[in-house]
């Protein structure tokens, strides 16, 4: 009987990619990758560092597993793990990932002084006075006055936006960028619902709600349960 193979290294124009079977024990698995990766640096003739994607399928590894697998990988020349995938997460991680896509909607003023934090999207029903603070992990959505602080995409989310019925901030931030009080310019004064984007020249820009239809049309993914 042909003994199955547990690990399988695969080159691309990127470097290698090791597929690793999700069915066996850990200890086979580690044991046959040394053996591969010792036969095929015999094999390889670069001096230059060469990039290692692993995929390890439905199979889950704690942090240490992880680690070892790496300085395994590690201690053969030449080679560099870039990733290390799985298409396995803890219930801990499902529950933070379904934090960051949710809308939280909160109805009240955040005054002077005051931080509102939500991990998601945020649908804030009210004002966000002058020395307020709103701070969100994805978009936010402000139905009234923003003349205090807006940070969207706080975890570095650079394609979140900031939309206010009436944009008077003191501060915007999407992700890592910021954008100081903007000058009052009097002929937008009544303007309808205005939004904040990150541009291509990686300027956070302020212009009418409706650009987001074509800036941003994944904000519409919910819409029909899509």
């Amino acid at each position: 009987m042909k003994n199955r193979q547990n690990v399988t290294i695969k080159g691309t124009k990127d470097g290698l990619v090791l597929h690793l079977d999700d069915t066996c024990s850990y200890e086979e698995l580690k044991q046959e990758l040394d053996q591969k990766l010792s036969a095929n640096s015999r094999t390889q003739e670069e001096r230059h560092l060469i990039s290692v994607k692993v995929d390890i399928g439905n199979r889950y590894l704690t942090d240490d597993q992880k680690e070892e697998l790496k300085e395994l990988i590690r201690q053969k020349k030449n080679l560099m793990v870039d990733d290390i995938e799985s298409n396995v997460i803890t219930k801990e991680e499902a529950n933070r990932l379904k934090e960051e896509n949710e809308v939280v909607t909160v109805s009240r003023i955040v005054r002077s002084g005051q931080v509102l934090r939500v991990s998601g999207d945020l649908l804030l029903i009210g004002d966000v006075n002058p020395g307020g603070t709103v701070i969100a992990g994805g978009n936010i959505f402000i139905m009234g006055v923003l003349k205090g602080i807006a940070h969207a995409g706080c975890f570095g989310n650079e394609q979140a936006v900031i939309a206010a019925s009436s944009m008077k901030p003191s501060q915007l931030r999407i992700g890592e960028y910021i954008n100081r009080s903007p000058d009052s310019n009097p002929a937008n004064e009544h303007r309808e619902m205005e939004c904040a984007y990150i541009n291509e020249n990686h300027y956070i820009i302020i212009d009418r709600l409706q650009a987001l239809n074509h800036l941003r049309p994944n904000l519409t993914r919910l819409e029909g349960g899509h």
